[in-house]
């Protein structure tokens, strides 16, 4: 097996400066640090990770704690962030919160406790816990999707810091800054509304997501955003609580479709959600949009396979996990420098769920304030 000193000798460099082109720990010429790869992937060289750990403190490593098992959704956030991770050198432990505030914090501690050099975290519903852990042994982090201390009705665009406003429940003056990335969710969802309405409908129902989550609150004024803009007023009862999730999504929806006078038209708040809508409407014989039109937040693979093909709201959930790493990785090089909230677009792809008939192939981008 090769050695660091095989590979210096291959490349006519000291074995320190082996070292410092493996570690950064120090900057090489160009053309020197080319003959020391070059030597590496001649002699096919495998770096000792945990004795480059030791020399540098750091692990190369970043923890993530997604529930990717129970979401569909953050799959594709996995896929983001593995791939920006293996272009920048780092490997990644993955650990899955399940949604679960008291599960979430054991899943932080025990990615602390295997030395990731940083975190990236979707929070629950409650993240006291996790915040206050983060807090406790400064591990960087950044927060993905889910935000802490954000507006209800979403934040600008433009990737600015903002103010903390406890619209995740805790004091805005307890809540640590740290970094955060999502998509926009108010704007887009507003737009999904805002088009049920040019068609016509008054009676627009809401299967909102689990209470507590930013994108839940942010769905939410952006639906309240949309019937405003279209001269319709807000009805508590046409928003139900689908959790998140399909069964909830179920539920919710025959909640809905048992009013008096249920909703003409329906807005899913994620992927899960909408599958359990649609389960829900197939139990009752009725179907899309010939009964009633569906819009959903969040596009998926097979969303086009659909019959009828549906109108959603696609999210840069790949983009997501691949800045989520950056990010990272300059609060690592940078650990003084100001939090931030990045902010995605959003694109609007119109099918036919909606009611339309089948539009152009091409999607409309611009969602987005």
């Amino acid at each position: 097996m090769a050695t660091m000193a095989d590979v210096a000798r291959s490349a006519g460099v000291s074995v320190a400066t082996v070292s410092h082109v493996l570690n950064d720990t120090r900057p090489v010429l160009p053309h020197t640090r080319q003959a020391v790869l070059d030597a590496i992937d001649l002699l096919g060289y495998t770096p000792n990770t945990l004795a480059r750990s030791l020399v540098t403190s750091r692990t190369r490593s970043i923890g993530l704690a997604v529930s990717a098992i129970s979401n569909p959704y953050f799959t594709e956030i996995l896929q983001g962030v593995e791939a920006a991770a293996l272009e920048q050198g780092y490997s990644l432990l993955i650990a899955d919160p399940h949604d679960d505030p008291e599960h979430e914090r054991k899943v932080v501690q025990l990615l602390h406790e295997r030395r990731v050099d940083g975190m990236i975290v979707a929070p629950s519903a409650d993240p006291r816990e996790l915040v206050a852990y983060l807090g406790r042994h400064e591990v960087p982090a950044v927060f993905l999707d889910r935000l802490i201390g954000t507006p209800a009705d979403g934040a600008p665009a433009d990737g600015t810091a903002e103010d903390a406003t406890a619209a995740d429940g805790a004091p805005a003056d307890a809540t640590p800054r740290y970094d955060q990335v999502c998509a926009e969710s108010a704007e887009p969802t507003a737009r999904l509304v805002a088009h049920l309405a040019e068609l016509g409908h008054r009676r627009i129902g809401l299967v909102a997501g689990l209470p507590g989550l930013s994108t839940t609150r942010e769905r939410i004024a952006g639906y309240r955003r949309g019937l405003a803009g279209s001269g319709l007023p807000y009805q508590e009862r046409l928003v139900a609580h689908g959790d998140s999730e399909c069964a909830g999504a179920e539920r919710a929806t025959a909640e809905l479709l048992s009013l008096p006078a249920p909703p003409t038209a329906l807005v899913t708040a994620n992927n899960a959600m909408t599958i359990g809508a649609l389960r829900a409407l197939r139990d009752r014989g009725l179907s899309v949009p010939g009964d009633l039109a569906l819009c959903c937040f969040d596009d998926f693979a097979w969303a086009d396979l659909f019959s009828p093909r549906l109108t959603a709201v696609a999210q840069p959930s790949k983009e997501i996990g691949a800045q989520a790493v950056r990010i990272l990785l300059e609060r690592l090089a940078s650990p003084g420098r100001p939090a931030r909230t990045l902010r995605l677009p959003c694109t609007f792809v119109h099918r036919t769920s909606c009611g339309c008939p089948e539009p152009p192939a091409q999607s409309e981008k611009g969602t987005a304030p």
